[in-house]
């Protein structure tokens, strides 16, 4: 007998897990695989609607189904509990460097199986509950300066609290030790020149300079050497211990504090970047006006739940994504989508069945939490909680996005790895040139440092994730998530996209053109079915005949209820009206399902709608045609403008494909200045032209992130239209265009090759300016010049990716 299969929701069996990755996810499979008549399990990925799922292959001979299945459950309720996931926001990362010190801490610690610590702020933990416990880690954490935000001191623990956040000035502690040691620097400096001096005062000051200047860096250094890592703090901390042996007391306190002040310059600059990010967060109101038994009252929105009805006053901000109930507005979603205009809104016709499938509302019904009421009064039903709300998930997810490291800065941090060992063994090896050379070992000594110092890769550390955070940054703000800087670089390169036709170019809005019943039917009988069919689809095309349909039907005409529907992927739907099978799609569906060819009559009214460029519906109910209905999805009208300026930006391939026949293909892509245009596309057909487009070069796949998800996971970068109002288009996507506007495209795009070139700017500047020092400091530059231009290329290259934040789309005006 052949293994039969189970399929298992994955999200169920293991609710904590972050997605199919996790490490809880094989341990699943290896557990299982230990059970008796189980032959394999293994996980298919989230395709579309479909969430991540566990595929059990099992011999039903040695196990039922009803035991594999409980087999499954219980395995995963044991791994639920044993092994715990957190993922929190924290404070206390201001830096890259940190960052991976605290995750080698926390890794160290008994009972963390994973631990990944970010400084774009969350802090990801897998752990084992037998041995460790949350509050545990909490307070490791503490430990080790870094608190989450979530996390509120009581009054006894506040200066305790301020400490962990970074010194007794809180956030702004490094600035003002680096500020109070520049003072001491300047002092100290001036009183050596005084002869009424003592001559101890200066040496004071100056080692009042060095325990300011070099406080943070000393503590960084230590957590380093702890893991058995020599970062870049050890190197200036060495040097300006060097500076100080050879009595050079002025010029090492003119290292750290210029090192300090350009890190705490930095953790500014970062930081702004940031919170350009985290202001989305606070657009939505604390509190919502909730309508519940004929009585209002102001609840918190965290309390808000799903069918709640809200009031919307005038000129307020919208609480939760949700539908509108009654009223009439113009509501500005520039926050959310990035749209420039306020679109206008109205009331659903029917709430109860707007309730059932929030998803397939049109944009005019649907509202979102920190968009922006106008001048109308609204009322509105919730439809998602406030954690899973458009704006919470955005927030949580470009969170998630700063995390990921772009492929240029996983080359430097490499590099970094590899070439600090290198500076110290040849800083070593120079401090004995005197043996070589005719010079005291004081000058060998001085020269040592001097190199320590130029050949020290500050701004090469700083470079990429400076950017990368000012780019996703300035994305977000524009209405365009991108997840990460790989593909926030990947975006850049590309030489070709792909589009999907509806609802991507076209509006996919489509209108019903044509009722072609067949010989000896009305058009009423032809009507009906289908509306009852399509009725149950949240298609485009669906609700165009159900809307176009009922216009055309009138008031007094009763539509039959339709059951058991099916989408037959790519070809059309089939359901059951009474006892009949009825069937409503392409015409190549019918030459693939049992029954009677489709008559030649209605063959010929189906060539006739095709040669005009229309999409066909076929019906048929029980061995019956009742005919052939055409529809039409006219081009957004920004459609022909994005492909222009995209060609601007130098994409030099574009292609349209569509599961729509060719003829309906090519005219819209003639329309709006397209290469190319395939239609008769299957989901896989999609994917294997883009697999055979990345064997030539870069490709994006642009669609709506449902059907499209398999095509967009094999482009290099997948790109999602309209993702504010699709949970699943947003966590498919690389990147997510939040609005239903194209013109997003060429800014994302334009704005990913800007920073292409500001990252390629920084790595020129970190790495010319150590490849010209060290020779220069070799030759005899002084140390003080040497720390003046190196922890100068520093502060320019974080200058240099902030630009990013007032980037602007030239190819739009």
């Amino acid at each position: 007998m052949h293994p039969q299969r189970l399929r298992l929701d994955l999200g169920i069996l293991l609710p904590d897990v972050a997605g199919e990755a996790d490490a809880c996810v094989g341990r699943l499979i290896n557990l299982l695989m230990a059970h008796k008549g189980i032959d394999q399990a293994h996980v298919l990925p989230p395709v579309g609607g479909q969430p991540a799922q566990l595929c059990i292959h099992y011999d039903p001979q040695l196990a039922s189904l009803a035991r594999v299945r409980e087999t499954a459950s219980s395995t995963g309720a044991e791994l639920t509990q044993r092994f715990g996931h957190v993922l929190w926001e924290v404070q206390g990362l201001p830096n890259a460097r940190r960052a991976r010190t605290v995750t080698g801490l926390l890794s160290r610690l008994p009972g963390v199986l994973e631990a990944d610590a970010s400084s774009a702020g969350p802090v990801r933990i897998e752990f084992d509950r037998s041995v460790t416990s949350e509050a545990t880690l909490r307070h490791a954490l503490g430990g080790m300066g870094v608190a989450a935000r979530d996390e509120t001191p009581a009054p006894a623990q506040a200066h305790e609290h301020e400490h962990t956040h970074g010194g007794p000035f809180g956030a702004n502690s490094e600035l003002i030790f680096a500020l109070l040691g520049g003072v001491l620097l300047v002092v100290g400096f001036l009183a050596s020149w005084l002869s009424a001096v003592p001559a101890w005062l200066p040496l004071v000051l100056y080692l009042g300079a060095y325990g300011f200047g070099g406080y943070f860096a000393l503590r960084q250094a230590m957590d380093s050497l702890r893991l058995g890592r020599f970062e870049i703090d050890t190197l200036m901390l060495v040097a300006a211990a060097g500076a100080a042996a050879l009595d050079k007391w002025a010029e090492g306190a003119l290292l750290l504090f210029l090192f300090s002040i350009g890190h705490a310059l930095e953790h500014y600059a970062m930081g702004r970047a940031r919170r350009a990010i985290e202001a989305l967060a606070d657009l939505a109101p604390p509190t919502a006006e909730r309508r519940r038994d004929g009585a209002t009252e102001k609840v918190p929105v965290a309390e808000l739940l799903i069918g709640d009805t809200l009031i919307l006053r005038p000129n307020t901000r919208i609480p939760s994504d949700g539908f509108v109930t009654l009223g009439e507005s113009s509501v500005d979603q520039a926050p959310i989508t990035g749209e420039s205009v306020p679109v206008d809104k109205r009331a659903v016709a029917d709430a109860a069945r707007a309730a059932a499938r929030p998803e397939g509302l049109p944009a005019e019904n649907r509202v979102y939490a920190g968009t922006i009421n106008g001048s109308g009064a609204l009322e509105m039903q919730v439809t998602r909680l406030a954690a899973d709300t458009s704006l919470a998930r955005l927030v949580r997810m470009v969170n998630e996005a700063e995390a990921q490291k772009s492929p240029t800065q996983r080359f430097t941090d490499n590099f970094e790895r590899i070439f600090v060992p290198i500076v110290l063994v040849f800083v070593v090896i120079l401090l004995f040139a005197w043996v070589v050379i005719d010079e005291s070992f004081g000058e060998s000594f001085y020269r040592a440092m001097a190199v320590l110092v130029a050949a020290s890769p500050c701004a090469l550390a700083i470079s990429t994730p400076s950017a990368v955070l000012s780019g996703v940054a300035r994305a977000a703000r524009g209405g365009v998530l991108v997840k990460g800087g790989g593909p926030l670089e990947n975006l850049g390169k590309l030489g070709a996209i792909a589009f999907d036709k509806t609802g991507t170019l076209t509006e996919g809005k489509p209108r019903m053109t044509d009722v072609l019943p067949a010989p000896g039917v009305v058009e009423d009988a032809l009507l009906t079915v289908a509306i009852a069919v399509e009725t149950l689809s949240d298609h485009p095309l669906a609700a165009a005949v159900v809307r176009d349909g009922q216009a055309r039907l009138g008031a007094g005409v009763a539509v039959p209820e339709a059951a058991d529907v099916r989408s037959l992927t790519g070809r059309g739907l089939a359901a059951r009206i009474g006892e009949d099978p009825v069937f409503v799609g392409k015409a190549a569906l019918f030459a693939e399902i049992e029954g009677p060819p489709i008559p030649a009559a209605v063959q010929a009214s189906i060539s006739d709608l095709e040669a005009r460029g229309r999409t066909i519906m076929v019906v048929r109910r029980g061995e019956d045609y009742l005919g052939a209905i055409g529809l039409m999805d006219t081009p957004r009208e920004a459609a022909a403008g994005v492909i222009r300026r995209l060609r601007q930006l130098g994409v030099t391939r574009m292609v349209m494909m569509s599961g729509d026949n060719s003829r309906v293909a090519q005219a819209v892509a003639q329309q709006v200045g397209l290469d190319e245009a395939w239609g008769d596309l299957m989901p896989e057909d999609k994917v294997a032209a883009i697999q055979r487009f990345r064997a030539e070069q870069e490709v994006a796949m642009v669609g709506d992130g449902v059907n499209d998800a398999p095509a967009m996971a094999h482009a290099t970068v997948g790109i999602a239209m309209g993702a504010a109002g699709s949970a699943v288009a947003l966590e498919t996507a690389d990147v997510a265009l939040m609005g239903d506007d194209l013109n997003h495209l060429p800014f994302v795009i334009g704005l990913s090759r800007a920073t292409n070139r500001i990252i390629r700017q920084n790595l020129w500047i970190s790495l010319g300016m150590v490849a010209v020092l060290v020779p220069a400091t070799l030759a005899g530059l002084q140390l003080g010049v040497a720390v003046v231009f190196h922890e100068g290329s520093t502060l320019l290259v974080v200058a240099n990716a902030l630009r990013l934040l007032a980037y602007r789309d030239r190819t739009a005006a």
